[in-house]
């Protein structure tokens, strides 16, 4: 079995989150998407997020109507904060030998990479995907340390378009950069529109959106410096 690994604040889980997952399984012939509700994320504002069980609870309404798309409560279980290299070890203990393992991951969260815990560890421990972000270039990964040199072309063929993917061999593992269809939609501003009063009909499943309104979230003005 072929499991990729999504991770993320989920701050609401949106339409772009849904669609991200989708067109990568069915780019790289994934079995199934593993949504992965961060606890508390090492990356992120502490106060800055919906409480982690009502996150958790967006997502599990958002993909119930899908089996490729499943979610798992690795993160929460676990206190403390939520390191991608200890998420990945014990998923690895869960699924066992016979699934393989693609951690993915947005560009923007990419760049900054080689912050994250053991970095370099991480990426021998399972294949990683890159996901193209609107606004940001791969050619931008072409001075990160950790990684092997990539001619700017193929970098540039990737940005334009002209190619769909592209990898890279890691030791053992491989690295894939992933070229998907732009997606407009963010959690910032679907929050921004809630504490607004406005409409968020086209972008979220509408029991994510009646989830939202029951239980009066982002209603209040949060801390907006968080993504």
């Amino acid at each position: 079995m072929k499991l990729g690994l999504l991770g993320g604040s989920f701050n609401p889980v949106h339409h772009g989150h849904l669609a991200i997952a989708r067109q990568t399984r069915e780019a790289l012939g994934l079995d199934q998407i593993l949504f992965i509700p961060t606890n508390h994320p090492p990356h992120k504002p502490n106060g800055s997020l919906a409480p982690v069980q009502d996150r958790y609870e967006m997502v599990r309404l958002a993909i119930a109507s899908d089996p490729s798309l499943a979610i798992s409560e690795v993160e929460i279980r676990r206190p403390g904060k939520s390191y991608s290299i200890d998420t990945i070890r014990l998923l690895q203990q869960e699924h066992g030998a016979r699934t393989q393992l693609f951690f993915l991951i947005g560009l923007d969260a990419f760049l900054d990479f080689p912050s994250w815990r053991e970095p370099l560890t991480l990426l021998e421990l399972c294949p990683f995907v890159v996901l193209s972000r609107p606004g940001l270039s791969f050619r931008s990964l072409s001075t990160m340390a950790l990684l092997p040199p990539i001619p700017q072309a193929s970098l540039a063929d990737l940005d334009a378009g002209r190619i769909s993917q592209l990898e890279v061999s890691l030791g053992t593992q491989r690295l894939t950069y992933l070229q998907l269809p732009p997606c407009t939609v963010s959690a910032s501003d679907i929050r921004s529109r809630i504490r607004r009063g406005l409409s968020v009909a086209n972008l979220l499943p509408p029991l994510v959106e009646s989830y939202i309104l029951q239980h009066h979230l982002y209603q209040e003005d949060r801390d907006r410096t968080n993504s």
